[in-house]
């Protein structure tokens, strides 16, 4: 089973559909090779300090490498693609009123890695989202060359749409996301996939960027990996994108612990950074969104 290859200068709009029907796309040569090399120089230190996995399913020979949005500038500019960010856009925003960054994890599998389960990634959430929510849209950026041998992702295009949930996909209807570095492969959070065995003797690096509905827990907490005194130097979309801001109307606001009269009371995230509140949902509008989607 093939995956769907698209240009690099593929339209978002072209990349949501065929994540619909399918699962999953790869767009070729999606990140010029200055930028690989930044971010080859910035995440290694980092990944080549990294242990192995605990378990068969993260990888005994496999390392996983977060907290790249703070690590990393190459990284910062990846999660704010703007093809990425307008196909969130469009495969995401029909189920919340903001998305948000769910992880950023850099894997390297070694040689030797065995093949890892099969799985769908929305079972992060336990398996309570109901089928008809798409709760996320994942991308892998080869770091590497990806090849079949040396664990190029599995996927089995079209088993996002699959009745049967636990149903597992025969050889010939699994495709290998073999791609060139610098290309990412975009998938669903319903279609099932794994990480594939590396018999090659070398490496296979690829950097796991997934984005969330805004009103689900992040896989990788942002406000830990990225707190605010880093945050703070970040570009306000990139801060909102990481979870400093509302999810939805009454969803995400805090109030500073100050003494009594030295501070406000129940403000938007960004309050933290700019120290300014405008009105109670950062201005997106949010409350009219709310009472719009109940009244249809």
């Amino acid at each position: 089973m093939e995956i769907d290859h698209f240009e690099s200068d593929a339209a978002p709009a072209d990349i949501a559909e065929a994540l619909r029907k399918k699962g999953a796309c790869i767009v070729d040569d999606a990140m010029p090779g200055d930028q690989l090399d930044r971010l080859r120089g910035e995440i290694m230190p980092y990944v080549e300090a990294t242990d192995d996995g605990r378990d068969d399913f993260t990888g005994r020979n496999t390392t996983r490498t977060g907290a790249l949005v703070a690590r990393s500038k190459a990284c910062r500019d990846l999660v704010m693609d703007g093809r990425i960010i307008r196909a969130c856009e469009d495969f995401l925003l029909p189920f919340c009123d903001r998305f948000q960054l769910h992880l950023t994890q850099l894997i390297r599998i070694r040689d030797g890695q065995g093949a890892q389960p099969f799985h769908r990634d929305r079972l992060a959430w336990g398996g309570f989202i109901q089928s008809s929510i798409e709760p996320q849209l994942n991308t892998i950026w080869a770091v590497t060359d990806f090849t079949r041998q040396n664990g190029a992702t599995r996927v089995a295009p079209g088993s996002n749409l699959w009745e049967d949930v636990k149903r597992l996909p025969t050889e010939d209807e699994v495709g290998y996301a073999e791609m060139a570095a610098g290309s990412v492969l975009i998938y669903s959070g319903s279609v099932i996939h794994s990480g594939g065995a590396n018999t090659s003797g070398a490496d296979r690096m690829g950097l796991n960027i997934t984005y969330a509905l805004g009103w689900l827990r992040q896989e990788e907490n942002q406000y830990l990996s990225c707190p605010p005194e880093i945050a703070k130097d970040f570009d306000p979309k990139l801060r909102e994108l990481l979870g400093y801001a509302m999810g939805s109307y009454a969803l995400g606001y805090y109030t500073p612990p100050l003494p009594p009269g030295q501070g406000p009371e129940a403000v938007p995230p960004h309050f933290l950074f700019d120290n300014k509140v405008e009105n109670w949902d950062d201005g997106a509008d949010l409350y009219d969104k709310v009472t719009d989607r109940i009244r249809k």
